[in-house]
């Protein structure tokens, strides 16, 4: 597979070049992962879109996948007004193994956005809480969520005249 070309399977658009301009009117970490990506330089004004870099080796990409993924989004929204343990957790997570639970605690406490607490008591008793970073984050998440629930019947109404028109398509074939 070529580098910079995206692994996902719902992912069917091919890589785009934009025109060349100027390398001064994007900033050096940009131009570095245009050119890393093999795109022309070109100008974006303010915006970034080399900053969601699919490439594996991509900081950036790796922590967007890691708090956008499912089990963390639950995760973070439970424990935003929580301390909760483990088992709690669990119970709260439908669907959730132990397995994906623990791996998934781990990531957030490694990236800082859950604190694990273990107190010494027979049997362990192990709490977890998310941090101010964490914090921050379910702010930025809620915003999300309310914009979700705010469109969600204008999305509906795209999805179904899309649809319709996919379904027309095929029709006219």
């Amino acid at each position: 597979m070529e580098e910079g070309t995206s692994k996902s399977p719902r992912h069917s658009a091919g890589t785009v070049t934009a025109p060349a301009v100027p390398a001064t009117a994007l900033s050096a970490a940009a131009v570095s992962l245009a050119v890393a990506a093999g795109a022309s330089r070109c100008d974006y004004g303010d915006a970034d879109p080399f900053q969601w870099d699919t490439r594996e080796d991509c900081e950036v990409r790796q922590i967007l996948d890691r708090i956008g993924d499912k089990w963390s989004l639950l995760v973070i929204a439970l424990l935003d007004l929580n301390t909760l343990r483990f088992t709690e957790l669990r119970r709260e997570i439908d669907g959730i193994s132990q397995r994906m639970l623990t791996v998934t605690l781990r990531q957030l406490e490694r990236d800082g956005l859950v604190k694990r607490t273990v107190h010494p008591v027979v049997p362990p008793r192990v709490e977890y809480q998310l941090t101010p970073m964490g914090r921050t984050l379910h702010t930025t998440i809620n915003a999300l969520v309310v914009w979700t629930e705010e469109h969600q019947n204008q999305i509906a109404a795209a999805r179904e005249e899309y649809d319709r028109r996919a379904a027309e398509a095929a029709e006219a074939l």
